[in-house]
């Protein structure tokens, strides 16, 4: 890692220990200097090899790479699984999803997942003076399990903690598709009600399996139910056609909301998670992207998210905040290309590498599960470079909260801080990684275990490997970074070794 410059050690001196103090001034302007913006962007699905500021893949991008040019990138960044909804829910409580079970990939309309009562990041950002906000994919739940989309909706991300929320319920490849409001549908017409069931469909409503002939994109796996823009969906829908989402407009729509959340809130700390929906399927970014990646959808609707951080990074220049702005961005889980559309992301892809040099992808115990791009800028307070440390998510909890002098209520977030900031090489010493189906691989320093589990070896319709096998797995990354040399013949101490010690943290109560 680059070492802080003098003038950036000054600075230091004078503001960032300022920062970390518990005591916040009353005037605005001081406030601003105690308490930066922060914002988390959240991608969906990107892989270690999409981003092109990490050596590897043919993709070009640049609003991406600008985070990474101004501040540090994160070499061994982890999400915390190898899904979207356990991801997350860690990011936002910071607890390992694995100690709630119900943390798995939800349906549209499953009830929300994050107790109302539990500490959130937002919640305690809130109680730190921020304003807070939400703009995009949720996918966390909403209601207590019997969801009226006609009315209020609640529990939901006001409840955990945001003043602000702007959100999809769950995945753009789910109903309902439509947008949520601080609790409300948007643009519902009353005489118009919107059904929705994953048990059965509607009478007389056509599905993409009954009615292929109105769909513009076919379904490969699953994805065969409920039609909207086109495009078939999982779960069904009935009505509410007025409120139903244009996916070629979606960047837009969410872009746009940040942008105004951020100009509405500049003369206040604010929290802004702002999750992308890219390159989750069904991939359909807007015009002005189709075929600009010569990969296919996929690689469009990437080009597409990375013009959304550009334009992004664009209004905080504007507002004159990117030196007051921590800008954090990562992804939820590693990448997939065919995951239930024939969209021919396998074929177009050439010899694009979303998953760079590592093994696995999406859903995978493997590497590229879970490690993912992580960038973290702050202009003028973190010097630009690379780090080597071992980072999670489920660590910014603890980070923010000692960033913003607020408690740390989370057994697993670890105060990371100095390694955030580029102060220290040294990261975690270990972290608990899960796969689809609440699998659990361990990395410690160089390390990973993977123990033995049943079930197949391929997730259905990917071609991605599971990490499933009837023995261990132990691999040492720094040698073997693409985990082709299983060591746990050769080293069975070692790997019992790690699996007590994942088993003891599993064990242990957060």
């Amino acid at each position: 890692m680059k070492m802080i410059s003098k003038k950036l050690k000054w600075l230091w001196s004078l503001t960032a220990l300022t920062m970390l103090s518990c005591n916040a001034p009353a005037d605005k302007k001081d406030t601003h200097l105690t308490k930066p913006n922060i914002v988390v962007i959240y991608a969906d699905d990107l892989g270690f090899g999409d981003v092109s500021c990490y050596n590897s893949g043919k993709l070009q991008t640049p609003g991406i790479d600008r985070l990474a040019q101004e501040g540090i990138r994160f070499n061994n960044g982890y999400a915390t699984s190898a899904t979207c909804t356990p991801s997350r829910y860690a990011l936002l409580t910071g607890e390992y999803p694995w100690r709630n079970k119900r943390a798995q990939i939800l349906k549209g309309d499953a009830p929300a997942l994050i107790d109302p009562t539990a500490p959130t990041l937002p919640k305690m950002l809130k109680q730190g003076g921020y304003t807070t906000g939400i703009i995009g994919k949720w996918h966390l739940g909403l209601g207590n399990g019997s969801i009226n989309w006609n009315e209020k909706i609640t529990p939901g991300p006001n409840e955990m903690g945001f003043d602000e929320a702007f959100i999809m319920a769950a995945t753009n490849d789910r109903v309902p598709n439509v947008y949520v409001e601080n609790g409300s549908v948007v643009g519902l017409n009353v005489n118009d009600p919107l059904e929705v069931s994953y048990v059965s469909n509607f009478k007389g409503e056509p599905t993409g399996k009954n009615n292929p002939e109105m769909l513009r994109m076919m379904y490969s796996v699953g994805h065969n139910m409920s039609i909207n823009n086109g495009i078939p969906r999982i779960g069904f829908q009935k009505g509410g056609k007025a409120a139903q989402w244009i996916d070629e407009d979606m960047a837009d729509t969410f872009l746009i909301r940040a942008q105004n959340f951020v100009k509405t809130h500049q003369a206040e700390p604010f929290f802004l998670f702002y999750a992308l929906h890219q390159p989750h399927v069904p991939r359909i970014p807007h015009q002005r992207f189709a075929g600009k990646s010569g990969l296919g959808p996929r690689g469009d609707a990437i080009l597409e998210a990375d013009w959304c951080v550009s334009e992004f990074l664009k209004t905080l220049d504007e507002l004159q905040l990117a030196e007051n702005t921590i800008v954090i961005f990562s992804s939820d889980n590693g990448p997939v290309l065919d995951d239930g559309y024939q969209d021919q992301a396998v074929e177009l892809n050439g010899d694009h590498t979303p998953n760079g040099h590592l093994r696995g992808g999406k859903y995978s115990l493997f590497d590229a599960g879970t490690h993912v791009p992580f960038i973290v800028r702050w202009n003028g307070y973190i010097a630009a470079g690379t780090s080597d440390a071992l980072v999670s998510q489920v660590d910014l909890y603890a980070s923010l909260a000692a960033l913003t002098g607020q408690q740390n209520k989370r057994h697993d977030s670890q105060n990371l801080l100095k390694a955030f900031l580029g102060q220290t090489p040294k990261g975690r010493e270990s972290i608990v990684l899960e796969g689809i189906g609440r699998k659990t691989a361990f990395r410690k320093g160089d390390w990973v275990l993977i123990p033995p589990y049943n079930g197949p070896a391929i997730e259905k319709g990917t071609n991605i490997e599971l990490g499933n096998a009837k023995v261990s797995r132990l691999y040492n990354l720094k040698d073997d970074p693409s985990q082709l040399n299983n060591r746990a013949i050769e080293m069975p101490e070692k790997a019992a070794q790690l699996l007590a010690e994942m088993e003891a943290i599993i064990n242990h109560k957060n």
